[in-house]
């Protein structure tokens, strides 16, 4: 029988919803975004498994997914996101025996190093991140119930699914069970079919393992997302996410699992980013990243290419708390957002240094608008719903333009959740606001007040707009420790020098200054109530 949603759940549409779109890969197109259960939401995505520390593709999806969860949060959705952590498995039995340490120290560690990082990218969106070992009754009992069903089978202590019962595997990837060859191993001359995968494994002498009906073993690695995405969302959710490596074969056959076992579709929408690779890459905030969108078609070959390139992935853009450290966490997470979720991250030092001089047209402007106004961006209060921001710009000339992109920016969320298309529009907003302050000269005294209201309004919809994305929620730190803070108080001492250099006209004095400075990457900028300075990105 097809399982098809509306067997199984209605969809109250009591209030209007907002004008979202995403792309399905189930269905392989885009589709209104409607939940399940009116503004309740229910979002899954893949968590790592805890074996090795992490590097900076693990961040592709929990940052994408943050920024889904604010996004739908601010058009009004009541928001449940679980993050799941994969802490048995071969490769952890694996590695903490290399490391002679046991399997639970091993994943503490490693999953402590993943929270890290998720902190200092800005992931703290997160609901649940429920732990495979935390669940084994809750899997046993899932296990069980596919066997009294008809769709698992038990030999000699290993329990696995029968593909063959289920008319529906492979709707993910388009392909019919047949096609499928499945993996070797020592398991293989005990499955009734090759595509058969492992429900339950049974444990060899030394390894960790729970008791269970089919004797001691640990779970397969699909059972354990089918079984936790149950416990916490129930047998129908919203958004299964994950990257596109895991189509096939975990989605594939978590979609088996749970429908054969509940009689209803898994989740509605099912949500892949693209994965990362190591390549040169464009101008931040040039014409093809403005452009940039996801193909609209997904082929089994894609899903294959993306499988076979994770290897080269996970090796090719490791390092990522030295990235942390070098590059901050806001250049990373903006790094991360400035391509559509659905394409392909392109990593490489170029492009983070690119990023990282791009976020710096930002700070500068906040410094900005500090100066002239006396208060903080980051004080700002933005609208927390889509609503509140909406506003009539009454015939203002900058806030008919704030309007026009904050409408372009909102388009392109609305829009599968471009983020490459929404970042563009952010640059486009602070080149705006920069272009005010000069055509009414607002940095000179006696600004006009009414002016000024009108860039408080919209450096407020810069704070709304970019709060989304996750960006720019606190200054950045331009010291962080003592040798830095002495540089900092040196580069201030030199330009009082080089101040009282130009108030005796010696600005040959002043002149080298501020070219040696230069030399070393700090940028002087004279204005009329002083001179700031900054670090340049490459330095």
């Amino acid at each position: 029988m097809t399982r098809t949603l509306t067997e199984t759940t209605e969809s109250t549409e009591t209030t209007m919803l907002p004008p979202i779109e995403v792309y399905n890969t189930l269905t392989r197109r885009k589709e209104p975004f409607v939940p399940v259960d009116d503004r309740r939401v229910g979002i899954y995505l893949c968590g790592p498994t805890v074996y090795d520390k992490a590097h900076i593709g693990h961040m592709v999806g929990p940052v994408i997914f943050d920024t889904i969860k604010r996004y739908l949060v601010y058009n009004g959705y009541d928001v449940t996101w679980v993050v799941n952590i994969t802490d048995v498995d071969d490769k952890l039995i694996q590695r903490s025996a290399a490391r002679g340490i046991p399997m639970p120290e091993l994943a503490r560690e490693m999953t402590e190093d993943y929270l890290a990082n998720l902190r200092a990218l800005g992931v703290d969106q997160i609901d649940h991140m429920p732990k495979a070992t935390e669940h084994i009754p809750t899997i046993i009992a899932f296990i069980q119930q596919l066997i009294d069903r008809g769709y698992a089978y038990e030999v000699d202590g290993d329990v696995f699914f029968d593909v063959t019962k289920d008319e529906e595997y492979g709707k993910l990837t388009n392909r019919s069970w047949q096609s499928f060859q499945g993996e070797g191993g020592e398991a293989a001359d005990r499955k009734r079919h090759p595509a058969d995968f492992a429900l339950w494994k049974r444990a060899k002498e030394g390894e960790p393992s729970w008791d269970s009906p089919w004797g001691p073993g640990r779970p397969g690695w699909h059972i354990e997302c089918s079984a936790m995405s149950k416990a916490l969302l129930g047998e129908t959710f919203d958004i299964h996410g994950g990257g596109l490596d895991l189509v096939f074969p975990h989605h594939e056959n978590e979609i088996a699992q749970s429908e054969c076992c509940h009689g209803k579709p898994m989740a509605k929408y099912w949500l892949h980013n693209g994965l990362l690779k190591r390549e040169a890459a464009g101008k931040v905030g040039g014409r093809a990243e403005r452009e940039s969108g996801a193909s609209e078609s997904l082929t089994y070959e894609d899903i294959a290419a993306a499988t076979a390139a994770k290897e080269s992935r996970s090796k090719g853009a490791g390092g990522l708390a030295d990235l942390i450290a070098r590059y901050g966490g806001e250049t990373i997470r903006f790094f991360l957002l400035r391509t559509h979720y659905r394409s392909t991250v392109v990593f490489s030092e170029q492009g983070l240094e690119e990023t990282r001089a791009a976020l710096e047209t930002f700070y500068r402007f906040f410094q900005r608008y500090e100066r002239l106004t006396g208060q903080s961006f980051y004080d700002l209060t933005a609208p927390q719903r889509r609503e509140e921001g909406d506003f009539d710009p009454a015939g203002d000339e900058l806030l008919e333009e704030v309007h026009r992109i904050r409408k372009a920016f909102l388009d392109h969320m609305d829009d599968d959740f471009n983020t490459g298309g929404a970042t563009s529009q952010l640059f486009e907003l602070v080149r705006a606001l920069n272009r005010y302050i000069d055509r009414h000269q607002l940095e000179s005294p006696g600004a006009d007040s009414q002016h000024l209201e009108s860039l408080r309004r919209g450096v407020t919809v810069l704070r709304e707009l970019s709060s989304l994305l996750g960006l720019f929620r606190s200054p950045p730190a331009r010291a962080t420790g003592g040798d830095d803070a002495l540089v900092g108080k040196l580069v201030e001492l030199l330009i009082e020098v080089r101040a009282d250099a130009r108030k005796r006209k010696d600005f040959e004095t002043a002149d080298r200054i501020r070219d040696r400075l230069g030399e070393v990457g700090v940028v002087l900028e004279d204005r009329p109530d002083g001179t700031d300075w900054r670090l340049e990105a490459e330095h």
